[in-house]
């Protein structure tokens, strides 16, 4: 399941649900955004080609038939455009030859970018929290604002993020990511219960 899914009408829908279910039983703000991609993997395109062209050049070099010299430079060149191109649109490839620790980043730092962006930090209690999902990476990143502390949540709230984080690992489980997102509800429940004047800050929509 990619991002686009996400964004269609039933989609759409059973979020927004997910979302107003579970800020019934907490004061905290929850806004969930999706994004296809979160980092620039352009490097790992070019060690696919580099690899590539290498290879081509080690047929060229020990190949016991020989081989016309004059369109050498173009075979490398495009010996390496097509492994730069395949590795581009071929999203498990590129994911395998990227550093874990970069997906990692790139998701946690444009998760915090999002938060800025989409306004989650102006809610009147700061109790905004962004659930950012990022399909390429299977990852899930969770930011609170200074008025909900994750730390003091307690294992009921990792449990949610470890549930969260399971329905995007491989492919997305849309229906697991629901169930998850409705117990995140019930674990800030218990450290931010909903208070009588509550109102809805932000829009319970998906935000792409």
């Amino acid at each position: 399941m990619s991002a686009r899914h996400f964004l269609l009408p039933a989609a759409r829908d059973a979020v927004a649900g997910a979302v107003r279910d579970l800020e019934m039983k907490t004061s905290a703000e929850v806004v969930v955004a999706v994004r296809p991609v979160s980092g620039h993997y352009r490097h790992t395109d070019y060690l696919v080609g580099y690899v590539l062209a290498l290879g081509a050049l080690c047929v060229f070099l020990f190949h016991p038939e020989p081989f016309a010299y004059d369109i050498f430079p173009l075979e490398m060149t495009v010996a390496f455009a097509f492994g730069a191109l395949v590795c581009a649109n071929l999203a498990p490839l590129r994911r395998a030859l990227t550093a874990r620790k970069l997906l990692d980043e790139s998701v946690r730092r444009a998760a915090r970018a999002a938060f800025v962006d989409l306004g989650v930090s102006r809610t009147q209690g700061r109790t905004g929290l962004l659930v950012y999902v990022s399909t390429f990476e299977r990852r899930v990143e969770i930011v609170a604002d200074c008025g909900v502390d994750l730390a003091a949540l307690g294992a009921d709230f990792e449990a949610s993020r470890a549930r969260l984080e399971g329905a995007v690992a491989r492919e997305v489980d849309f229906k697991r990511f629901l169930e998850a997102l409705g117990a995140l509800g019930e674990a800030l429940g218990k450290a931010l219960p909903r208070a009588a004047d509550d109102v809805n800050e932000l829009g319970d929509e998906v935000r792409a």
